[in-house]
């Protein structure tokens, strides 16, 4: 008998054991509700790779899909001691993905960096043949060709975008119609141009806590690839993937977001690259708080290099580089509070450098503080002139101290003309101790209106 199916019955027994347990009413903080056990030091080990590359049969699972990933993850699950993650270690080599890789609580997803890369396969689109309703849990399609029981695939029309859509992945089939493991979010209708496509994340977290990845190189179909939206997928997603962290990992050229996480709290983001995608570098938001995002890096994307959305609240965002991306370095906006940017490079990128976006009171980017960072060379022909950073909205009560803004090019290539520009509308906002060379260091255009 194989070793991956002896490792499955055991995985059988176990969960069985642990529902026929009577179980304590408390447990010690450092356990999982529950648990009757004393904490422990060392969980289990779970090896994946591909055949060719175990060494002396050190492989418990053998593959080269998105299949074997998942079986293991979900067999680490089963011995989450809530004080000892369970790992799973992925070897180098290509893994194609039909469908996410889906974390789970507590489980720690191990690659071998630059080496271990998670690659979906070229995405197929189909109009649907009926109307998909809201709760639904099928899809009829026009052209089937290409979708397959067990693919990822995202359900969306042209009303129904962002956290309307929905990620599901194929669990049965029945001639051109295909039974999902979740829901219709919403009505998507053949008048609205209802479709589905296999696109999804490519590491997806929802609904977990305490997960980890690290490692791992995402790698999209660059501009051929088929879109999906921050709010619904990312090269790795999470949704209320509370206390997870992501780490050392590479993302380059996804049809999408680097790396995108909504209502997460507690997410730690480090050493990590976003680079050459089609959206956003990194997307946190909707209500994500206590961020800690160190040292990564975001390039080349073709959209913001960060883009903080809404209600992003207590976050420490220190020595990032943001650069070349096409749009802004950094953008900030919509009830974004209380948040540190300290120690970060924003160079290079195509409009401004940080922009805090246009909002009204009381839903504006308040009491945030950027310290010690370095901004320097935004800008591009296609922008015109641009600000270091630029405060626009009613957006009140930030602290701007301690920060280098320059542009060190020369003539026509000069873009980054104003240091701080202070829009009409917006409030108190302490700006100084800053070193700012540019043709216009501060240009506050607060009551213009009434000087002479």
């Amino acid at each position: 008998m194989k070793t991956h199916t002896l490792l499955i019955l055991l995985a059988a027994s176990i969960v069985a054991a642990s529902c026929a347990r009577a179980e304590p009413p408390a447990a010690p903080p450092t356990q999982l509700p529950g648990r009757m056990h004393e904490p422990v030091a060392e969980s289990i080990r779970i090896r994946v790779g591909h055949a060719d590359t175990a060494k002396g049969g050190d492989h418990d699972f053998t593959g080269r899909d998105q299949r074997v990933l998942q079986a293991a993850v979900d067999l680490a699950a089963t011995f989450d001691t809530g004080s000892a993650r369970p790992i799973v270690e992925i070897g180098p080599g290509r893994f194609e993905m039909r469908d996410s890789l889906h974390l789970r609580s507590g489980v720690e997803v191990r690659g071998v960096p630059g080496q271990t890369i998670l690659a979906p396969r070229r995405a197929v689109t189909s109009k649907l043949a009926l109307d998909g309703d809201y709760g639904e849990e099928q899809i009829t399609l026009a052209s089937p060709e290409g979708f397959a029981v067990g693919d990822g695939v995202l359900i969306e029309a042209d009303d129904v975008k962002y956290f309307h859509g929905t990620v599901a992945r194929i669990i049965g089939r029945s001639g051109n119609t295909f039974m999902l493991d979740q829901p219709l979010r919403a009505d998507c209708m053949v008048k609205r141009n209802a479709r589905a496509s296999t696109v999804f994340p490519v590491v997806s977290g929802c609904d977990v806590e305490r997960a980890s990845v690290a490692g791992l190189v995402i790698e999209g179909g660059g501009a051929d690839g088929l879109p999906i939206d921050g709010c619904r997928g990312a090269g790795i997603y999470l949704l209320r993937a509370h206390g997870t962290t992501i780490s050392k990992c590479e993302i380059r050229n996804f049809p999408g977001d680097g790396v995108s996480y909504q209502q997460c709290n507690d997410v730690s983001l480090l050493d990590t690259v976003a680079s050459g995608n089609a959206g956003h570098g990194f997307h946190p938001g909707s209500g994500s708080q206590r961020t800690v995002m160190a040292r990564c890096r975001a390039e080349n994307n073709r959209v913001d290099g960060m883009f903080i959305c809404w209600r992003v609240k207590q976050g420490t965002f220190e020595d990032n580089l943001f650069i070349g991306n096409v749009r802004n370095g950094i953008s900030i906006g919509h009830k974004d509070t209380d948040n540190l940017l300290e120690g970060n490079t924003v160079r290079s990128n195509g409009q401004e450098g940080i922009l805090f976006r246009d909002e009204l009171p009381g839903m504006a980017a308040n009491r945030n503080r950027l310290l010690g960072n370095t901004i320097e060379n935004n800008g591009t022909a296609a922008a015109g002139p641009v600000a270091g950073i630029r405060i626009r909205g009613e957006t009140s009560g930030n602290e701007i101290r301690g920060n280098t803004v320059r542009d060190t090019r020369t003539g026509a290539d000069r873009r980054q003309t104003i240091g701080v520009t202070v829009e009409a509308k917006a409030g108190d906002n302490r700006v100084d101790g800053n070193t700012i060379t540019a043709d216009e260091p501060i240009r506050d255009e607060r009551n213009r209106e009434k000087q002479p």
